[in-house]
């Protein structure tokens, strides 16, 4: 509804509301529901209707013991009873439960757990139960691929807007829906298996005695993701408290100096460091033959002076006004916070490549990619490995290896993929780049680990968050040579963040199952 059209009704409901306040009955009552707002825009309850209410907030459910209570609570014993083909019914029933739960409370873990947040609600669940009823009243076999695929696809999956996600979703389904279901060899999680058939609170009963303690194991996620989470919900907290401590007061003994005295520091040491802009004139006279790779160096060259540019403009003019040479700006103002805070400032991020680092490990990885940009520039010879996390648009590198390939064996660059082989060895082991295609470093892996000797993805040690991959070898191959066999499908992402920062898909060899790391929410990052 159109926000300003309740905002305006919800004043006219506050006068209403003072006027029956006086002379009216005394058992008179006004109920009002509300959502949570999405953005401080919609905070737009009049601060008197709060003020004179008592409020009931109604929280959701936290940990799979509580969220598989309650999803069971959305039924009773005669909803167990209703179906002619019982012993299936329930069964089924449980394990959408469990998924429901699952789905639902997977949030919690942040990226790891969904690539974005999606409103999965009760209503989600309760009408994929009377799909459950209809099909196995209307059918003597139970049709597993049409429930997987309504429930799936549709009552869940309609909410789901990521590819990545989708497959989550599917995976979850594939594990908890199947025939085995009905021959009590199906775990829902490590040390939970399905239950048998039993009444309503025999079920409740059930969750009580047998669900093992919260953790990341109920979800398919290794003991890791629940430190990655914590971690950044502390680091949040922290942030939050350095964003509220008072910024002017004037320096003790031995403290730090005021804010202005900090900031100046930082910002000549940053000037300092700073190197000149790249002459796209004198790169562009010394590039002999302009080969995919080479367009590629000139384009983040380019890239690099707009960011390079900002900060000089924005740092050069902050130092004036602090010297009161210049009137201070908002602009000027949010620059000197973020830099007293740590963070990187919003003008910067604008031009900049996708980061979750602080100011301090952000600025020395600008001058890290700037020295590889030099380097790599001097004669334009492709670097033995390729830092692929250094550049503003990693597809950019990627797209170079095919279209060197395509061109050199004249294949049509449409029915070519990248074929992605992880070596035993580290950068400082390769001396020179391949002939063809391209070594790759600076890959990490979030949810499990890369076993060098094996060849394949195996489980994350505890606290190793994002172990580093060795170096990678990508080369283009046509379409129907690239192995599917024994892979998991793996996406890469720039950041922690995952969702848009996708950049490929590369398939790794793997002796499990690839619905495991599905579940684990397994994915390559540009940073660790």
């Amino acid at each position: 509804q159109n926000i300003h059209l309740v905002a305006r009704w919800l004043g006219r409901l506050e006068k209403k509301l003072e006027q029956l306040g006086e002379g009216s009955h005394r058992d008179l009552r006004v109920f009002v529901s509300a959502e949570p707002a999405p953005s401080p825009d919609g905070h737009i309850i009049p601060q008197g209707i709060l003020q004179n209410s008592i409020k009931v907030t109604s929280e959701a459910p936290t940990g799979m013991q509580a969220n598989l209570h309650k999803a069971l609570d959305n039924f009773s014993q005669d909803t167990l009873e209703m179906c002619s083909q019982e012993k299936e019914f329930r069964s089924i029933l449980f394990a959408l439960c469990y998924f429901h739960a699952v789905v639902a409370e997977r949030r919690k873990f942040g990226p790891q757990g969904w690539n974005r947040s999606y409103p999965f609600s009760t209503g989600d669940l309760t009408i994929s139960a009377s799909v459950l009823y209809n099909y196995l009243q209307a059918s003597s076999k139970v049709p597993y691929d049409d429930l997987r695929y309504l429930v799936g696809e549709i009552m869940y999956g309609g909410h789901i807007t990521d590819d990545w996600d989708r497959r989550l979703c599917r995976t979850y389904l594939e594990e908890f829906i199947k025939p085995e279901m009905l021959e009590g060899e199906l775990c829902l999680a490590p040390g939970f298996p399905l239950p048998g058939n039993m009444d309503y609170n025999g079920y409740h009963q059930y969750i009580d005695d047998v669900l093992p303690p919260e953790s990341p194991h109920l979800y398919g996620l290794h003991p890791n993701a629940e430190i990655g989470f914590l971690t950044q919900r502390s680091e949040r907290l922290l942030r939050t408290l350095l964003e509220l401590q008072p910024r002017d007061c004037s320096a003790g003994p031995g403290a730090m100096g005021t804010q202005e005295e900090m900031v100046q520091a930082l910002l000549e040491e940053m000037l300092e460091k700073l190197t000149e802009e790249f002459s796209l004139a004198e790169l562009l006279a010394r590039v002999e033959e302009r080969t995919p790779f080479a367009v590629v160096a000139l384009q983040e060259c380019e890239r690099m002076n707009g960011l390079t540019a900002e900060m000089r403009r924005s740092l050069a003019e902050l130092e004036l006004g602090l010297k009161g040479e210049l009137t201070m700006t908002s602009d000027m103002e949010a620059l000197q916070n973020s830099l007293f805070l740590g963070a990187v400032p919003e003008s910067w991020l604008r031009r900049s490549y996708p980061s979750t680092a602080s100011l301090g490990s952000w600025f020395a990885d600008l001058l890290a990619r700037i020295g590889e940009l030099e380097a790599w520039t001097r004669d334009f010879s492709l670097p033995s490995t390729l830092w692929l996390g250094g550049f503003f648009n990693p597809q950019s590198i990627l797209t170079a290896v095919m279209q060197s390939t395509a061109r050199k064996n004249k294949w049509p660059l449409d029915k070519m993929r990248l074929q992605c082989d992880v070596t035993k060895k580290s950068r400082e082991d390769f001396a020179s780049a391949p002939r063809e295609g391209a070594y790759i470093h600076g890959l990490f892996m979030e949810g499990a680990r890369w076993d060098a000797q094996a060849g394949t993805i195996t489980e994350a040690r505890l606290k190793e968050l994002t172990p580093a991959m060795p170096v990678v070898f990508l080369r283009a191959v046509p379409d129907d040579k690239q192995d599917t066999q024994g892979v998991y499908p793996c996406p890469l992402y720039k950041t922690r963040q995952r969702g848009p920062t996708y950049v490929w898909t590369f398939n790794l060899k793997s002796k499990e199952n690839p619905s495991k790391w599905v579940l684990a929410g397994v994915a390559l990052l540009l940073q660790p």
